[in-house]
């Protein structure tokens, strides 16, 4: 049995829990996420005010995660530590009170990737989301479709060119005067929108694109999110017409994402796909994926609410296994806005 203490900060979440890994299932043993709601007033993340948020949460935090769990830093075999990528103030507050954790109770660190955490989260609540799979993380910073042959085994396909998924569903909310983050507020007002009011192009989506095209797998919203721009401005009642231009900029995202990942399924041999990050929230996402991958004989595995967004069991999780694999983190872990998977290769082999 392995316990791991996990910890995140990558953005404007605080969050610390407790997993155990035993005869290669898993427990949540705790998980607590304080979200940073301040930052709704000012229509985006601000790293500053994140960085000092974190400062004032993290000690509380992962005190009640322990509590909850009910067990003691001396029962931990693990602290793990998201330390990229991110905002790299927030990042820090993380990784350095990790560190502090780490030394004083001589116990192993593990700095771990986020969006490898992302992959592993769904595997906490459903056990057949194990590798070979194909994966779409969906987030508000990256946007990427991979290959997982096996755990720290990530094959590259594409992924966004420009904006993520998740930036380009806030930037399209902040154009319809909708509240900060604009992807529920989007999904929540296209139920209401007529598909056939607007038409958005699907981007990057031809039908005469090959396996070997270097788009194929690639994706872009920056073009969806002008045309929804030019939309607004040429509106004579946006009122009227707000909830038929969210249906039609969701619809266009959405029908881009299961095509990539139906094409994924197919060149690879997949019938499993994992999705992660927190636009796997959206449950049109999610519905419109299990169709599409399910048409094709394939099975559709999406993460609670709570483990699509940003939290600390998937770090617990992902550290857990790079713990068991004997991987430990040096005392000068550090902290990155960037950095690659571990495992992950760029080349289509």
């Amino acid at each position: 049995m392995t316990l791991v203490l996990g910890i995140e900060t990558s953005c404007d979440e605080t969050s610390a829990s407790v997993v155990v890994r035993e005869a290669e299932r898993w427990s949540v043993r705790s998980l607590v996420i304080l979200s940073q709601d301040i930052h709704a007033v000012f229509g985006g993340v601000v790293p500053e005010i994140a960085s000092r948020a974190h400062l004032t949460a993290i000690v509380p935090v992962v005190s009640h995660a322990l509590h909850e769990a009910g067990v003691t830093l001396d029962d931990v075999d693990a602290i793990a530590v998201t330390h990229a990528p991110g905002l790299v103030g927030a990042l820090l507050v993380g990784v350095a009170y990790a560190k502090g954790l780490a030394a004083a109770s001589d116990t192993p660190l593990i700095g771990v990737h986020h969006m490898e955490g992302h992959l592993f989260a769904t595997s906490l609540v459903h056990a057949d989301a194990e590798p070979p799979f194909i994966a779409l993380l969906v987030s508000g910073g990256h946007t990427m479709l991979l290959d997982v042959r096996d755990w720290g085994d990530y094959a590259w396909l594409g992924g966004t060119r420009d904006d993520a998924a998740g930036e380009a569903f806030d930037k399209v909310g902040k154009l319809l005067g909708l509240p900060y983050p604009g992807g529920p507020h989007i999904e929540r007002l296209a139920r209401d929108g007529d598909p056939s009011r607007f038409r958005f192009a699907r981007p990057m989506l031809r039908r005469d694109q090959q396996p070997d095209d270097p788009d194929y797998f690639d994706l872009s919203f920056s073009g969806v999110k002008t045309a929804v721009r030019l939309a607004v401005e040429g509106s004579a009642d946006l009122d009227a017409d707000r909830a038929h231009l969210a249906r039609a900029f969701q619809d266009a995202v959405i029908d881009t994402l299961v095509a990539k990942v139906v094409r994924a399924c197919r060149a690879r041999g997949r019938t499993r796909v994992v999705l992660g990050g927190g636009v796997a929230c959206n449950q049109t996402l999610v519905r419109a994926m299990e169709q599409g991958v399910g048409a094709i004989g394939g099975q559709v595995f999406a993460p609670t609410t709570r483990l699509a967004t940003d939290n600390a069991a998937m770090i617990a999780a992902a550290g857990a296994w790079r713990f068991e694999r004997g991987e430990r983190s040096p005392w000068g872990l550090s902290a990155y806005a960037q950095r690659e998977i571990p495992g992950l290769v760029r080349s289509r082999p």
